[in-house]
């Protein structure tokens, strides 16, 4: 039997759990396969210390919810109609196979996207839940039917893969490997290759991209015509760091955009108070009796400092200087005495 469901969160399940005399089942960890309808599906990127390993993020909408189980009165299914059903966010993993072929299919070209078909339809996802379920009324009355609250377990961030799903969306991809940044076709000098593999750090390793351990040397084909192909690889590197870096920005305006996180009330509150702070701050101009006082004192050091240079000892005088400076002294005194005995005769 189908049956429409309602969210744990609802006001009735709390209603339920309160009143006595209710016959209630519930049931907690039930694996499910969920339905749901995907909204929008986008090719993302891990952060640098994951080499950038690509995954998908898929959003979409609870559509409904079929335990492995039937559960109390034969319920095999839960159901909800468009817009009443909760939000999912899933996360898909590629496997290193899956890599492989997406490298193959120019996923390091500027042409590779995602699919259009794999959005707008409805997914199976397998989770686990927890359920309540509420007994009809003992009075067999016409239409009266059992009601089911769902949570499922960690309905925002869903791991998924290709073996817990059983979707294989690496196939659904189109071949792009001729499209956008061209790929080196020619064979390259072994040295140039080993030079590429320690700069780029590749994703992939030689088995996994089908690359001859034996490669070739040739005669008279110059190194550096391998350079292109290394330029475009790092032109995707830096494409992909780019693209994270506006994901990273993106979430965290969206965060503080949020109503009661920690950085919307931090730029509601303390960054908008500083800001304007800020905006209405004046300069600092001091009182004109503290300017007139720095005035006076800067005169009084200019009078100190000329004052001191004027009382400045001058250096001692030489030997010979001194020695003439005597000579001079006796000859004065001898001149002295000389005047005083003509003056006495």
């Amino acid at each position: 039997m189908r049956t429409a469901g309602l969210t744990m969160n609802d006001v009735w399940a709390h209603r339920v759990l309160r009143e006595r005399g209710v016959e209630t089942y519930r049931l907690e960890g039930v694996t499910a396969e969920l339905g749901v309808m995907v909204e929008s599906l986008d090719l993302k990127h891990r952060g640098k210390e994951e080499n950038y390993r690509p995954y998908l993020h898929m959003t979409g909408e609870l559509r409904s919810v079929t335990p492995a189980k039937a559960l109390p009165f034969g319920i095999s299914q839960v159901t909800y109609s468009p817009g009443q059903g909760e939000k999912v966010d899933a996360f898909y993993e590629f496997d290193d196979q899956q890599l492989v072929v997406l490298a193959s299919k120019g996923y390091f070209t500027s042409g590779f996207a995602v699919p259009e078909q794999v959005t707008g339809i409805e997914w199976e996802l397998p989770a686990t839940a927890d359920m309540l379920v509420l007994a009809p009324s003992g009075a067999q009355t016409e239409g009266d039917t059992p009601v089911v609250f769902t949570q499922i377990h960690g309905i925002g961030g869903l791991e998924i893969d290709l073996e817990s799903a059983g979707y294989d969306l690496a196939g659904y991809f189109a071949d792009h490997s001729r499209d956008g940044v061209p790929r080196a076709e020619a064979e390259v000098d072994a040295r140039v290759l080993k030079a590429r593999s320690d700069a780029i750090n590749s994703l992939f390793t030689e088995d996994e991209l089908g690359l001859n351990t034996e490669v070739k040397q040739v005669v008279g084909v110059p190194v550096p015509e391998a350079a292109p192909a290394a330029d475009g690889m790092s032109a995707c590197l830096q494409q992909i760091e780019a693209e994270i870096a506006a994901e990273r920005e993106q979430y965290q305006t969206e965060y503080a955009s949020t109503e009661g996180t920690t950085e919307n009330l931090y730029r509601k509150r303390v960054a908008a108070a500083l800001q304007t702070a800020e905006e209405h701050e004046e300069p600092f101009t001091p009182p004109v009796p503290v300017r007139e006082a720095q005035r006076r004192l800067n005169l009084a050091l200019e009078e100190q400092e000329k004052e001191t240079r004027r009382r400045e000892v001058k250096p001692a005088p030489s030997l010979d200087e001194r020695k003439r400076q005597v000579s001079q002294r006796a000859a004065d005194l001898d001149f002295g005495e000389d005047g005083e005995q003509s003056l006495g005769s």
